[in-house]
């Protein structure tokens, strides 16, 4: 299974980067709660107070973030592959994104928890940015 969606952000693709690998921004975005992100290839995270975590595969500031993501209720070692591709589309940046390797029957909560935890509020942070 995977998921595959494409958003458009109101703001520039380095200020896209900058709210998904910034452990502040992060923070903000998702409503104060907690985020420690490393800005380095190979870097771990954890985010949303912890509940999700990884490690950072891939980060080409501006274009594109990797990262190998993870609930904490997952099992132990499993991971799925994340990616956040960024483009300039006219004043904003096109987001594709695309995810791979998570359990069958977490397909729904995630396929929806995308744009409600990361999109819209990405969107609301940004807006003018």
């Amino acid at each position: 299974m995977a998921i595959h969606q494409e958003v458009t952000i109101p703001a520039s693709p380095a200020a896209v980067y900058e709210a998904l690998t910034n452990s502040e921004k992060f923070a903000a975005m998702t409503g104060g709660r907690s985020a420690d992100i490393s800005t380095e290839e190979g870097g771990s995270f954890a985010m949303f107070g912890g509940d999700i975590g990884g490690r950072n595969v891939e980060l080409v500031p501006g274009k594109r973030v990797v990262q190998a993501w993870r609930p904490k209720r997952w099992p132990e070692g499993l991971y799925s592959l994340v990616s956040f591709n960024l483009s300039q589309d006219g004043a904003g940046t096109k987001l594709v994104f695309d995810q791979v390797g998570y359990p069958e029957e977490d397909h729904a909560m995630l396929d929806g928890g995308w744009a409600m935890m990361y999109w819209q509020p990405m969107s609301e942070l940004l807006a003018g940015k």
